[in-house]
């Protein structure tokens, strides 16, 4: 026969607080490549070893935080401290919607170097400047600690 016992774990204010705007580092770390090669080939370049470069740092950091940032959300959002899992959602409905929208615009721009780059720069306007915003209301909030209780089994 199995006894279960039940230990309590204390998860602190500051590890919810860094928890809560994960989703927003990663948002930022996505678009902020693609935004420097949009700088950095400017609208008239036709190089297309400068284009080359540019759509790879626009997509690649894209791919590897959709795919992280998966990870993350099912992590953060099911976290015992509801806040943390509110401000992941917010964050997370920014950048799917964005990812979205560049998709089904994207099949229809082709290989029109000036609407990727509109579009990106556009995105980069849209989630940084948010994700910043969100840094400051979850360094605003008050966060406490939560304690939460795990069962063993014997």
């Amino acid at each position: 026969m199995s006894e279960q016992t039940s230990m309590k774990k204390t998860i602190s204010a500051r590890s919810a607080r860094n928890l809560a705007g994960l989703f927003n580092w990663g948002n930022i770390a996505a678009i902020l490549p693609g935004l420097i090669a949009v700088l950095w080939v400017g609208v008239e370049n036709t190089d297309r070893m400068a284009i080359i470069v540019m759509f790879i740092m626009m997509v690649v950091p894209n791919i590897l935080w959709f795919a992280a940032s998966i990870v993350i959300y099912t992590i953060a959002r099911h976290h015992p401290n509801e806040r943390v899992g509110h401000y992941t959602q917010q964050a997370a409905y920014r950048y799917y919607a964005i990812v979205g929208l560049i998709v089904v615009a994207g099949t229809f721009y082709g290989t029109n170097v000036k609407l990727w780059l509109i579009t990106w720069v556009i995105t980069a306007l849209i989630m940084v400047p948010w994700s910043i915003i969100d840094f400051i209301r979850i360094r605003k909030e008050t966060w406490q600690e939560t304690i939460i209780e795990i069962e063993a089994h014997n």
